[in-house]
């Protein structure tokens, strides 16, 4: 008893002589490195005049002995009087370093509820807010209202379904798991690789519409920097209002026309139609991208672009300010018809409501990684409060940009139908708050891009070959096909709308509706507590995630 009580860290002489005099007479110590360790690499809140005792060298034989029974089942973890107290924890290097992990003492690298909320606002703020209202208007400004706040408070729930998916497993330490783990656990290896595939659908997705977005921005910028060095007065010959708030139609209901040749310049110079030739939205400008794009993803580590993460939450509030004064400086223009489109102005309950719920389903998605963002949380038992204002933050925000952008449209000198699926194409390019705002956007888009395309490899290649980098030829034809796809659509169908509800509804009937809806029926009927009511409320879930994919190839 009296050995358990000595310190596992033991005081050495001061004198340098004497401590290199006690290394040579105890070479014991020395042949078990990394358990021995000498005060100058000791780093810690401890005295750094210390060396590991062979009382710490047992302690750390008898972890890796549970440690390997750990391998064996899960519920031999070890015991809680094995483990060392938190001051005593060092991480040992081969090389003979020690680092003490003050983290796990005071709370360092703990996020606060605040820092988590707004990490969960960030992340889940993407390009789907540039479509929104877009899909406001095709679902009725009424019915659409109703259809954000359902879906929010729908997702909000499946959600929290699988931040306490976790809890239904017993007797395994299931607390480094993610969402995935659990579907390998309930579904086997085709819970593992649905789960993938829904995952990659979603990446793949979002790096399309992102490859999209970029050459539209990209395009819009170099056309109005052009216009601006040259001094060059471009006339739009679209459907547009007048005054000094202007906003175009590019494709005005039922007139088919190539959006890609929407104005002309008063001009001469034969440099000019170059310039248009060069640089077309469609033809061009996504070609070029790949000259900036296939270097920052062939990268090894995404960790030099994670620091520009925050650049996402500036967009944002930019665009939050831009709808703001655009729907100060032109007024409300609203009128309320129900089931009919009159005077330009659309019903308010719509059949093509699905491109709303399609494109909210990816607005409101995060379930594949809300294990991962609440784990930093520093009080866990607010995980389900946080992540409830993070979600009503987010709501409130979509709500807040669709409405304005519907509202402030001006009609009935330009029909509701004109809101295009990204509305700051009904913003000339020769706006400057609007090339301000895409400036920014096409900024954060290409150091989001790579991080997007690490993410992919990861869990393809990773899965497939076992490493995040097999070889340069593995990584590079995966890039080849992500950067074609882009293009491809970039030019021959640069509708980010039906992608983002494509993508949207496949994605959510699998990590939104299905599998955390099924994972809480079979805990519950395997420990015998599955109500009725909590079967039926939950296989509606399912057949609601399957009509909304349904709606979307048929609506």
């Amino acid at each position: 008893m009296a050995d358990e009580l000595q310190p596992l860290l033991t005081p050495v002489v001061e004198d340098e002589s004497t401590y290199r005099e006690q290394t040579r007479n105890e070479p014991e110590l020395n042949s078990r490195r990394p358990f021995y360790v000498p005060p100058r690499n000791l780093h810690g809140n401890t005295d750094p005049q210390e060396w590991v005792t062979e009382e710490a060298s047992a302690m750390n034989s008898r972890v890796q002995y549970y440690s390997k029974l750990t391998t064996i089942h899960k519920t031999l973890i070890p015991p809680d009087h094995v483990i060392p107290a938190e001051e005593q924890i060092y991480v040992y290097s081969p090389l003979g370093s020690a680092l003490q992990l003050e983290s796990s003492i005071d709370g360092v690298g703990k996020n606060h509820s605040i820092v988590t909320i707004f990490s969960i606002w960030n992340t889940m703020m993407g390009t789907s807010i540039l479509s929104l209202p877009w899909a406001l208007k095709e679902a009725g400004f009424t019915l659409g209202i109703i259809l954000l706040v359902l879906m929010s408070m729908l997702t909000l729930y499946c959600c929290y379904r699988v931040l306490k998916s976790r809890q239904t497993i017993d007797y395994i330490d299931t607390s480094d798991w993610e969402f995935p783990d659990v579907c390998k656990y309930y579904f086997g290896s085709f819970g593992q690789w649905s789960s993938l595939l829904f995952s990659l659908i979603s990446l793949f997705g979002a790096m399309i519409v992102y490859w999209v977005l970029m050459s539209n921005f990209l395009f819009n910028t170099g056309k109005f920097i052009y216009n601006y060095v040259h001094n060059i007065t471009e006339v739009e010959h679209v459907l547009s209002t007048n005054g000094t708030v202007k906003v175009i139609c590019p494709n005005p209901p039922g007139v088919h026309q190539n959006s890609t040749d929407m104005s002309y310049i008063i001009s001469n110079d034969t440099g000019v139609h170059e310039f248009q030739e060069w640089w077309n939205k469609s033809n061009t400008v996504p070609y070029y991208l790949i000259v900036l794009l296939l270097p920052l993803l062939s990268f090894k580590s995404a960790s030099f672009f994670a620091r520009f993460n925050n650049l996402g939450t500036i967009s944002v509030i930019y665009l939050i300010i831009l709808v703001t004064l655009k729907a100060g400086r032109q007024g409300i223009h609203l009128e309320f018809h129900w089931f009919e489109s009159v005077n330009h102005f659309v019903a308010e309950f719509r059949l093509s409501f699905p491109h709303l719920t399609g494109v909210l389903a990816l607005a409101f998605f995060i379930h594949n990684c809300v294990i991962t963002l609440l784990k930093n949380n520093k009080h866990q038992e607010n995980n389900v409060r946080d992540l409830s204002i993070a979600y009503l933050l987010v709501g409130l925000t979509y709500l807040y940009v669709a409405v304005m952008t519907f509202a402030a449209f001006p009609s009935p000198a330009l029909s509701k139908d004109c809101i295009e699926p990204n509305f700051l194409d009904n913003l000339p390019s020769s706006d400057i708050l609007a090339f301000i705002s895409r400036v920014f956007l096409l900024f954060q888009m290409t150091t989001v891009y790579p991080l997007l395309g690490y993410l992919l490899r990861v869990q393809l290649l990773g899965q497939l070959f076992g490493k995040v980098y097999p070889s340069f030829p593995h990584v590079f034809i995966l890039n080849i096909v992500v950067i074609l796809s882009g293009v491809l659509v970039a030019k021959f169908y640069p509708n980010i709308g039906a992608i983002i509800r494509y993508s949207g509804a496949t994605c959510g009937l699998a990590f939104i509706f299905v599998y955390p809806s099924l994972i809480h029926m079979i805990s519950l009927h395997r420990k015998g507590q599955l109500s009725w009511p909590s079967a039926i409320f939950h296989s509606f879930l399912l057949v609601l995630g399957a009509a909304n994919l349904i709606a979307q190839f048929l609506i």
